[in-house]
């Protein structure tokens, strides 16, 4: 009975690429996914502690469809730190003008509270479109369809 628990190294972690086509996706529902991914929830060898996530690509940010009435009543809180510095920017014009920070904000809330979630954030890149500077990775990219 001498079995050990398998902890996987930092260094011999393999990280894939996924890209991720976002027209016609649910904000929050595409943002679960991402996030899992970003995490390592997916693999066999994940462990809570250790950063085992993969890169994610999302294009088409842009298309990306908010249920319900949220596009006209949920906001987007940022405070500066002053008096005064509280910003309320309405998901109506946030989706407009700047669709890859509402699906940013949307995975960050999904992370840990903790040193990791930042380190997991910056596999993230979102694009408003198809085109995308990563076409060296497309090689080891794994298309994702989200459900």
């Amino acid at each position: 009975m001498n079995k050990k628990t398998y902890l996987p190294k930092v260094d011999g972690i393999d990280r894939k690429w996924h890209l991720i086509n976002a027209d016609g996706k649910v904000l929050g529902r595409l943002a679960v996914e991402i996030a899992d991914i970003l995490r390592g929830k997916k693999k066999v060898i994940y462990t809570n502690h250790i950063d085992c996530g993969d890169f994610v690509v999302v294009t088409n940010a842009g298309k990306i469809t908010l249920t319900g009435k949220k596009l006209d009543q949920k906001t987007h809180f940022s405070f500066s730190g002053y008096p005064g510095g509280a910003k309320l920017t309405p998901y109506s014009v946030l989706m407009k003008e700047n669709p890859e920070k509402a699906l940013t904000v949307a995975v960050k809330g999904m992370l840990p509270k903790n040193k990791l979630a930042a380190k997991q954030l910056k596999r993230l890149k979102i694009y408003r479109d198809e085109n995308h500077e990563h076409g060296a990775q497309l090689a080891s990219v794994n298309s994702k369809e989200v459900k």
